[in-house]
């Protein structure tokens, strides 16, 4: 009689029974090593095989407490599908890929909020100054015209432009201090 040595799968799960954090953790940990060299193998970079890596755990580890990830009979190969969708959509998709760059991030976007305060502080602080400062200022500093051409446009001397608006961020700066 001959012995088979083939590995019985394992049983199923129930329906209701789901992978705690630590479980998934556990597993996880477990299939990484594997997982990286196979994404290593098809990416060429360590870098970007980790970066996948990292996204998988990620993508996984949100659906934890699911039951369809605690009923896979088979995780590493559920991990590994997982981890090759996302490797692909990269491919298909490379608008979303990270792109490394020698400059810094810009600022993050705040729903507009600093701009509405800039805006309404410089409206504040425009409304303190008489209407010829306030054109000077507006004209000169906000629009980037030279004092020759504010001029022109209010019908008055270069000079009295230029004093206006002197005048007007004098103002403006004595406000903020205070």
């Amino acid at each position: 009689m001959q012995h088979s040595h083939a590995t019985c799968p394992p049983p199923p799960r129930e329906a209701d029974d789901r992978m705690s954090p630590g479980d998934f953790d556990a597993s996880f940990t477990a299939d990484m090593p594997r997982l990286r060299r196979r994404l290593l193998a098809l990416t060429g970079n360590p870098y970007d095989a980790d970066d996948l890596l990292q996204e998988t755990y990620l993508r996984l580890s949100r659906r934890a407490r699911s039951q369809s990830l605690a009923q896979q009979q088979h995780p590493y190969a559920y991990t590994c599908a997982v981890a090759l969708n996302l490797l692909r959509d990269s491919w298909q998709h490379p608008s979303r890929r990270e792109r490394t760059t020698d400059q810094l991030p810009e600022a993050g976007w705040d729903g507009g909020l600093d701009s509405y305060e800039a805006s309404a502080t410089a409206l504040a602080l425009l409304g303190m100054l008489s209407e010829k400062e306030a054109a000077a200022v507006i004209l000169v500093d906000l629009e980037g015209l030279t004092h020759d051409t504010a001029g022109e446009r209010l019908g008055a001397h270069r000079g009295t432009v230029q004093r206006n608006r002197l005048r007007g961020l004098a103002k403006m700066r004595a406000a903020l201090h205070h």
